[in-house]
């Protein structure tokens, strides 16, 4: 598919993929992956050269009358009249919004209640995510479209904006959202896709996704001693391994077990085992072994 029509320029390919009411469904991937061609899309804001698109059973494009005062956007970049204030650019929006709520109300909803009388060219870049929110959720929109939600927020207004997120999804809203903070998507999303080229490399449940990798068990062997001294790495439900040095990587999808057995072994040998790094399988450690297996494919 390419977004307008645009000649030359295939952005999303082969993507295929639902989501259900009140489910909040994140799509990843890297810088130029179609992350924001799939949301224009969907927004309605784009056509598809081919295949086809329901939004609330309707075309988001050809029936956008139908579907716009059901849907709230947030964009990559608002582009507000910078010598306005929060309080005059949420009333101006809500003016085109069907059913808009009270500004103060949306206002407050993000934390912008005593910056409301401050031109936006005076807001910060988090303020300014915030204000592109409370303008998406003026309409108290049905589905919830979120581009790159928090870039710019500082980690207390982050988890201010999971937890508005969450209490959105928790009412019965259906949220799709973009992001690049993996910690962010493993903390807000039912499910997720990963995209990579314009396809869908990976989707499924957060859960399922992380655990189809394995999780890590990485420590520095004492002089003295080797790869070879350790037990059976198969018995300890290792499935592959990594040296550099005296350091020891080990891959396994039974981290217990492994972890287990290795300290064991340590306990009866007598020696600590310094470094010592037991890490369980996490969404970035997913990402960036399909990014890995993908750039060598």
């Amino acid at each position: 598919m390419r977004p307008g029509g645009r000649p030359g320029f295939e952005a999303v390919r082969g993507v295929d993929f639902s989501v259900k009411r009140g489910e909040l469904f994140a799509l990843l991937g890297t810088n130029g992956a179609g992350k924001t061609s799939t949301l224009e899309l969907l927004e309605g804001l784009a056509a598809p050269t081919a295949g086809r698109i329901r939004v609330l059973g309707h075309d988001p494009f050809r029936e956008r009358a139908r579907v716009r005062p059901r849907i709230g956007v947030m964009l990559q970049e608002g582009g507000f009249p910078s010598d306005l204030t929060p309080e005059e650019t949420a009333r101006m929006w809500a003016g085109c919004t069907t059913g808009a709520r009270p500004v103060d109300e949306a206002l407050r909803r993000v934390g912008l209640e005593r910056r409301k009388d401050v031109r936006v060219k005076q807001l910060s870049g988090g303020e300014r995510r915030r204000l592109d929110l409370a303008l998406a959720l003026l309409g108290d929109p049905e589905v919830l479209f979120l581009d790159e939600p928090t870039t710019g927020l500082d980690t207390e207004a982050r988890h201010e904006t999971w937890a508005l997120v969450r209490e959105l999804r928790d009412s019965g809203a259906t949220v799709v959202l973009t992001t690049h903070y993996l910690e962010e998507a493993e903390e807000l999303a039912d499910r997720l896709a990963i995209l990579h080229e314009g396809r869908i490399a990976a989707a499924g449940r957060v859960a399922d996704v992380v655990a189809a990798h394995p999780s890590h068990l990485s420590f520095e062997l004492p002089d003295g001693f080797h790869l070879g001294d350790l037990p059976p790495l198969a018995e300890l439900g290792v499935t592959g391994h990594e040296t550099a040095g005296r350091t020891v990587r080990l891959r396994t999808d039974e981290l217990q077990r492994a972890a287990t057995g290795v300290l064991v072994w340590a306990r009866e040998k007598g020696i600590a085992l310094h470094r010592l790094d037991v890490r369980p399988a996490s969404l970035e450690e997913a990402f960036l072994q399909i990014a890995k297996g993908l750039e060598k494919a």
